[in-house]
């Protein structure tokens, strides 16, 4: 199975409608089974989006509306492969956009849920913050009598959850307290027994120790980074960007989590100008398992 998270800046970034071209190509060519984004905007006073455009879209939250101009519906016009999609708004930024996390998925989307990880409920806090949580599945593939790869049309459930998370020394929002929440609403998933994967910008350093990227793995998650065959080096931001003004070296924020021990193939850094066109102010991350 094939993963892959990015923090994409919806809406933000010079070229967008290039980079949105360079990242549908990246997607059809890796042709990852689930790709888990946050950042992702819609304009606030758009018209509701027409019905055919919303063909494969999965409703996380009831009465939600998909506006025109929304990134994800740019995105799927590039796609040459159709993917299941979901999208949840978290807050608003600059009260122009409704930003928050959406979930591709190549198979069916069959269940879904959204909730606050964050004490603050107000919509134009931008330190708000939520998780989605979807079921889908992706197909085991098997060695046909010619030698031809087989995919299986059951395919093998699993929950994916996404998230954009707060700073660990954050005076308002706390990582801690964010993740706390988290442990509580996934908690009943962890007992399933189907597999859990947590992606996204959880905004703490893996480089850092006794704070949020340890405080993960206290609870028993398995980065894929570290539990992969093949990786490089894995920082996702290499300079100065929104919320982290100061900074001036790699940091490994963005990650791909399981709630068990997974023995990975390989982990990747990708769309940082090398491994793909960069898109975002955030490089991805890719994961086969």
């Amino acid at each position: 199975m094939k993963l892959m998270t990015l923090n994409a800046h919806a809406w933000h970034e010079e070229n967008q409608l290039e980079k949105i071209a360079q990242l549908a190509a990246f997607i059809g060519e890796r042709d990852f089974d689930v790709v888990a984004m946050q950042e992702i905007n819609q304009p606030i006073d758009g018209a509701p989006a027409p019905e055919a455009a919303l063909e494969r879209y999965f409703e996380a939250e009831q009465g939600l509306t998909i506006r025109e101009g929304h990134y994800m519906l740019a995105l799927l016009e590039q796609l040459d492969t159709p993917y299941y999609w979901t999208w949840i708004p978290t807050h608003a930024t600059f009260k122009i956009y409704d930003e928050g996390l959406a979930v591709l998925s190549k198979r069916p989307i069959t269940e879904a849920f959204c909730d606050y990880v964050s004490a603050l409920r107000e919509y134009e806090n931008h330190k708000t913050r939520r998780i989605l949580a979807v079921k889908t599945s992706a197909g085991a593939q098997t060695s046909g009598g010619s030698g031809e790869r087989i995919e299986d049309s059951e395919g093998r459930p699993f929950w994916l959850v996404d998230g954009h998370y707060g700073w660990w020394h954050d005076e308002v929002e706390p990582f801690r307290g964010q993740w706390d929440r988290t442990e509580e609403l996934l908690a009943p998933l962890r007992k399933s027994g189907e597999p859990l994967f947590l992606l996204g910008d959880l905004n703490n350093v893996a480089q850092i120790r006794g704070e949020g990227y340890d405080y993960i793995l206290e609870h028993g998650w398995c980065d894929l980074y570290t539990a992969a065959a093949e990786k490089d080096e894995g920082s996702t931001v290499l300079k100065a960007i929104a919320g982290w003004s100061d900074n001036e070296r790699p940091l490994r924020i963005d990650y791909i989590l399981s709630s068990d021990p997974v023995a990975a193939k390989k982990s990747e850094v990708i769309l940082d100008g090398k491994n793909g066109a960069v898109v975002s102010d955030h490089f991805g991350v890719a994961a086969e398992i």
